[in-house]
């Protein structure tokens, strides 16, 4: 049974609907597994840690000022002692930080999780303490009375904490949890006693090991901040208020240095008040080959690459007067809707770039032998397959390069736009048409 060549476009314009929204169901599943990652992150991050995000080291000293009031009037009149608690902080001069971040993936059922440990020395130095750390009194007469100042640094999750040293040029440091603030009372704080700094100046070495979870985060608190990390993760995000002065990366990992003045931050201002948001910088451990990422662009592109295909298909019809039914067409168009539900799913269980091989080589496979009973032969076949295969490279090299994607996007419907004007060139397409609205007549006859 012959059909018209409206109803064939029509026909063919359905089985593009249907596969346009297989192609949906596809993305949803896409959606639905990167959300079970995330929920994987979630839970590597509660019984871990979460993301670490470092401030300090800050020196806090308490103080007490007391003085007489008159009370009363007359004979009834009496002293009554009053008192004032205050806080005095001093921020680093210089704060010098040396860290190597070692990534330790942790995994939760299919789902691969990026933590790290952080290993760092740092040294922080103050100067003119004598002055800093000074009460001013507010009353006059009175009493002030400080206790030794306490070092301390905030941490977002102690439970990274695996070990933490703290030492000055005269003795080790007994280092405490928690800080002396209320609102921001995560991290860890040491007493300094009077003798480490009683020629008005400090400095202090901190070396600690830090677990945390997809990013890495510090403040530049001191009057110079100098930052140099180094990791094995070849694919940081750097994050925050500030950029890296100097950064190299490669597929052996990155390091970075960051060297901020106290003129271009508020944070040694900032960190002064508790519980006040202070600025930070750091990095994210993202993962640019994220297979649900991959997916998702390459589902993306499934409109572009159904569309060349069936382009391609009704091509061949044209050139060599061969006839495709739609059904033919949705068989065409189902096996390459279905690749990309088995690169989600191989995905999952091996490396992008294997699952994606097998899923374009079985579909490939798959297309090459129906194409060529389709086509009436097998160097038809043939031709038909390799040209899946060049469509499969070409998505594979549009998901490889994100930068450069869309400049490759266009230059192939460049490509196959000109490709269809150099081979109808000559075609006759109004002869074309009435020998296809003749057909019917004649098959009837």
């Amino acid at each position: 049974m012959n059909i018209s060549w409206g109803s064939k476009v029509a026909a063919i314009v359905g089985v593009a609907a249907a596969l346009l929204i297989a192609l949906d169901r596809v993305s949803g599943i896409v959606a639905e597994r990167e959300a079970r990652l995330r929920e994987a992150e979630n839970s590597v991050a509660s019984s871990l840690a979460a993301q670490q995000h470092l401030i300090g080291p800050v020196l806090q000293r308490q103080c007490e000022e007391s003085w007489q009031t008159g009370v009363g009037e007359g004979k009834e009149r009496k002293a009554v002692t009053e008192r004032r608690e205050f806080k005095i902080l001093a921020t680093p001069k210089s704060l010098d930080l040396n860290g190597r971040v070692g990534l330790e993936p942790r995994r939760r059922g299919l789902y691969q999780v990026n933590g790290y440990v952080l290993k760092a020395t740092a040294r922080a130095h103050w100067d003119a303490l004598d002055d800093t750390l000074r009460p001013r009194a507010q009353h006059n007469p009175s009493t002030l009375r400080c206790q030794d100042p306490v070092v301390f640094v905030e941490v977002a999750d102690v439970r990274g904490l695996r070990s933490v040293v703290l030492q000055t040029p005269s003795a080790p440091l007994a280092v405490q949890p928690g800080t002396p603030r209320a609102r921001s009372a995560s991290g860890f704080q040491a007493a300094v006693p009077a003798i480490a700094w009683a020629d008005g100046t400090l400095a202090i070495e901190i070396k600690l090991e830090v677990v945390g979870t997809r990013a890495l985060s510090l403040a530049p608190v001191a009057e110079q901040t100098q930052v140099n990390l180094t990791s094995d993760w070849p694919h940081p995000s750097f994050q925050g208020r500030f950029l890296p002065n100097e950064r190299n990366t490669s597929a052996q990992g990155f390091n970075a240095s960051w060297r901020i003045s106290s003129l271009a931050t508020s944070a040694p201002r900032d960190v002064r008040i508790d519980g006040q948001a202070v600025e930070r910088f750091g990095v994210e451990f993202i993962d640019p080959v994220n297979a649900y990422l991959l997916a998702d662009r390459a589902t993306k592109y499934g409109v572009l690459f159904i569309g060349l295909t069936f382009l391609g298909v009704a091509l061949t019809e044209v050139m060599r007067r061969a006839r495709v039914h739609p059904m033919q067409y949705l068989l065409v168009g189902s096996a390459l809707a279905i690749f990309f539900l088995l690169l989600v799913s191989l995905s999952e269980h091996m490396p992008f770039a294997w699952a994606y091989a097998a899923a374009s080589s079985v579909c490939t496979a798959l297309l090459a032998f129906y194409g060529s009973h389709v086509l009436g032969g097998a160097r038809g076949g043939v031709a038909f397959g390799s040209a899946v295969a060049a469509l499969y490279g070409v998505l594979y090299l549009l998901l490889q390069q994100e930068q450069t994607s869309l400049v490759l996007g266009s230059g192939l419907l460049f490509v196959a736009l000109a490709a269809v004007m150099v081979l109808t060139r000559r075609l006759d397409w109004y002869r074309l048409f009435e020998a296809w609205r003749a057909a019917p007549a004649a098959a009837s006859a």
